[in-house]
């Protein structure tokens, strides 16, 4: 009994300390702490009596009473509009204490803790709300559409040849794609454009690099002399490709991240080294990040769900009909835009494991890594294109690291069982 008392304490205090330093004095230090405790003990007598829950129910009637009646006052003499933050914390406080008798009393550290962080970053929240435009609110709430409303009703069921197409897989990976896209717009705005060239590398990878790599090659157009600068950020941002592919093999399928988790990391090893050169090359520690598009844009989620779709039916037919030839034929087509569709797409055939239709994690990240590779020559000729010959030229060089990385790696590791 003592210790879910100690940790209702200690929760209350937690809270009431954050509540101390505000303006609101309805609830304080030792009011929160008395709160929670008063829902800790409730629950046990509720228990001990067999009352199925009345106890605690009268027990948070009566502090729904008492705090009526102690912001009274507060309602008469307080300036604007009433809050009821303070309120509603007073309530959940109790209604954690309560739970703390029976329930599982880590889940309640959890949402205790939470509440305190949630009380305590009222002005950075507020600022974030303030500072997001209307384009900003329609990004989140088509992520919202996307995974909340559409998912759940897409069917859950193969359909296609070599029964590889499920549309519930095909739109989960949408959402994990748009929601890892769409969290690198979000702490791009949170740190606006002028991140630096670190933060916009990162940034930039976690959105997008190839995405990236075209806004930095049109920017150099008009600025030459941001140069060293744009072929930085393009180095992290590629970087950033592995750890972002690395990831979605881990979520997809777990058996092809561990396997995957040595070789893929030797040519992320390689990136890194290669954005560290264009790093100490650039002399000028500022820059500016281009304005990034809305990652979450229904038709993008569409075009990605596609591209998925065609990948995973291009890889089990060529599987079927090729061998693992034409299996490497397919990650090299799908690597010319994007590496996503094509890491989803293998991770999910290896996930299916060594059935007809599935393949091996050892020829997975293959096919991955050679996806990533092809993805760096077309990243060089978006440059060639967009950019200048300066540009492409340490481009080129920065790239050449953990190209020349994966060649040897393909090559040199062990050989398929």
């Amino acid at each position: 009994m003592f210790q879910p008392l100690g940790i209702a304490l200690l929760l209350g205090l937690l809270v009431g300390l954050q509540r101390e330093r505000t303006e609101e004095r309805l609830a304080g230090l030792r009011t929160f702490p008395l709160i929670a405790v008063l829902g800790t003990i409730l629950a046990a007598i509720d228990s001990a009596q067999q009352a199925g829950g009345w106890v605690v129910a009268a027990g948070l009637v009566a502090l729904m009473g008492t705090l009526a009646i102690g912001n009274l006052y507060n309602l008469k003499h307080r300036e604007g509009g009433p809050g009821i933050t303070t309120e509603v914390a007073a309530l959940l406080t109790f209604a954690l204490g309560a739970y703390l008798f029976n329930g599982d009393r880590l889940v309640a550290v959890a949402v205790g803790g939470g509440v305190a962080v949630l009380l305590q970053y009222k002005p950075e929240m507020h600022r974030f709300a303030v500072g997001l435009s209307d384009r900003d609110l329609r990004a989140i709430m088509q992520f919202v559409l996307i995974s909340f409303i559409i998912l759940p009703v897409v069917p859950n069921q193969t359909f296609g040849p070599y029964s590889v197409l499920n549309p519930f897989n095909v739109w989960l990976m949408v959402v994990l794609i748009v929601g890892i896209s769409l969290g690198g717009y979000v702490a791009y705005k949170l740190v606006g454009q002028a991140g630096g060239i670190l933060l916009g590398g990162l940034l930039g990878g976690a959105i997008s690099s190839t995405a990236t790599t075209a806004s930095y090659a049109r920017r150099v157009a008009r600025e030459p002399a941001a140069v060293w600068i744009a072929a930085t950020v393009i180095a992290i941002a590629s970087a950033v490709m592995y750890v972002r592919v690395l990831a979605l093999m881990f979520v997809v399928s777990p058996e092809l991240g561990a396997a995957a988790a040595w070789p893929v990391g030797v040519v992320l090893v390689a990136s890194i080294l290669a954005a560290a050169i264009g790093w100490r090359n650039t002399r000028a520690h500022g820059g500016e990040m281009p304005e990034m598009s809305n990652p979450s844009e229904l038709r993008a989620a569409v075009v990605i769900a596609v591209l998925y779709a065609l990948v995973l039916l291009a890889l089990a037919a060529a599987k079927a009909h090729l061998g693992h030839e034409g299996l490497y034929l397919v990650a090299g087509l799908s690597g010319l835009t994007d590496v996503d569709a094509v890491t989803l797409s293998t991770a999910q055939m290896v996930r299916l494991g060594a059935e007809e239709e599935g393949i091996l994690p050892a020829l997975g990240w293959r096919l991955i890594l050679v996806a990533t590779l092809v993805n760096f020559l077309f990243k060089a000729g978006m440059v060639a294109v967009l950019g200048n010959r300066q540009l492409l030229a340490r481009v080129a060089a920065l790239f050449a690291l953990p190209v020349l990385a994966g060649v040897a790696v393909l090559l040199l590791w062990s050989a398929l069982p």
